[in-house]
């Protein structure tokens, strides 16, 4: 059968760096750090006393007040970076059949802070349970979907996909292919986190994750430098809207990119480090041309998982050259959780919106935070390092690898 096109017709963010796609876009063009001091709450006794927080955030201006409170932050997210998406792609009652336009949204956690919130307080008190009623609908990872869906009428397919931080890439897989297939004619796909917390911040310390670079928070997440001693957590969400071509050319909308492809496939080695000669990260990306139909030598810029952690970005790199072969040195490759710290399960998403915008522009946006060369990366790699570069993309690639092995990678192009 003959696959049907998926384009791009709207888009939503909320992140450490700008609370509006069009924040976002300018500030990963400007190289913006969105690392500062905690102020969820008290971080003092925390090995890492920093992350990159979503800034400025009143979800009263967006819901009810009583609305809010029975919701997570995750979900208020998705809520809010959906609405935008929507809005932008000017979906209007009657423009579109309600029973063909889904929800595939994304978390790697869910709602973690109702949970530390309400564990919390029950050990604080006398072993009497006092649960909030919300609290099982507050965590679960699907609820986002089903909130987007039952405020907007969406009746079509409705459901969460969970790959820790290869969640909202997954996502956008999926709904291509509901589209792909004729099962839906809109998805609202993306994902969204908020994991910014005692039990996100103890747990990933715990794990030696995390970069415990307090003196220097806002340069802290630095991919590829030499220096670089973990991630920088971050929160936030971003949002799509996938359309069947003709069904948004038939309606006039306006189109920012087409996804032309995806692939996941598994590392089969280790539950939280990469293969060390990224053999999952080389097969997905692989996989993801031939899925979108392209060569090696289609693509211009590589939006990269990239996490800053020591193991991870050499393993990579490793995948690149593996992949594109000597292509790989025209390549421009940058790391924008340099700037946003790692969303986990929303990573995704925002870095596929990071590709989208590369190409509409011509620029590339940067790799920020580096100081020194690391030996073993490959120093003929254009891993845009500090600053901006301006490059005609006609199509991106964008990465994202989670913990229990799982990767994925979506190809992105012009229209």
């Amino acid at each position: 059968m003959t696959l049907k096109r998926v384009v791009v017709t709207g888009m939503g963010a909320l992140t450490p760096i700008g609370n509006t796609a069009e924040e976002f876009r300018q500030a990963l063009f400007a190289g913006k750090s969105g690392a500062a001091p905690i102020t969820r709450f008290d971080a003092s006794k925390f090995k890492t006393r920093f992350a990159c927080e979503v800034k400025n955030f009143d979800p009263t201006a967006f819901m009810d007040r009583k609305e809010a409170r029975k919701v997570d932050a995750f979900t208020q997210y998705a809520i809010v970076t959906a609405d935008e998406a929507i809005q932008m792609a000017g979906l209007t009652e009657g423009s579109y059949d309600p029973d063909r336009v889904g929800v595939i949204w994304a978390s790697g956690i869910g709602g973690l802070d109702t949970l530390v919130e309400e564990l919390v307080a029950f050990g604080k008190g006398d072993g009497t349970p006092r649960f909030n009623p919300f609290f099982i609908p507050k965590t679960i990872v699907d609820i986002a979907a089903g909130h987007i869906s039952i405020k907007h009428g969406f009746r079509g397919p409705n459901y969460a996909a969970v790959s820790a931080c290869a969640s909202s890439t997954h996502a956008i897989i999926d709904a291509v292919n509901t589209i792909r297939y004729g099962k839906a004619d809109i998805i609202v796909t993306g994902g969204s986190e908020a994991a910014i917390n005692i039990g996100g911040i103890g747990g990933f310390n715990a794990m030696h994750a995390l970069s415990t670079n307090n003196e220097q928070y806002e340069s802290a997440s630095r991919p590829f430098d030499k220096t670089r001693d973990g991630f920088v957590l971050g929160e936030g969400a971003g949002a799509l809207i996938l359309e069947e071509y003709e069904h948004a050319v038939k309606r006039g909308a306006t189109i920012y990119a087409e996804i032309a492809g995806g692939a996941a496939t598994a590392d089969a080695n280790h539950i939280t480090a990469p293969h060390p000669e990224g053999l999952g990260a080389r097969n997905v990306m692989t996989l993801a041309l031939k899925d979108a139909g392209m060569k090696p030598e289609d693509i211009g810029y590589v939006n990269v998982h990239g996490t800053s952690t020591p193991l991870g970005d050499i393993a990579e790199t490793k995948a690149i050259l593996g992949v594109f072969g000597d292509h790989a040195y025209n390549l421009n490759i940058s790391s924008t959780k340099s700037m946003t710290g790692h969303l986990l399960g929303a990573a995704g998403v925002i870095e596929t919106l990071a590709c989208i915008f590369a190409i509409r522009e011509g620029k590339i946006p940067p790799t920020i935070n580096h100081f020194e060369d690391d030996p073993e990366i490959d120093p003929k790699l254009n891993l845009t390092f500090n600053t901006a570069q301006s490059r005609e993309v006609h199509a991106a690639l964008s990465n994202t690898f989670g913990f229990g092995g799982h990767n994925a990678s979506v190809v992105v192009k012009k229209v």
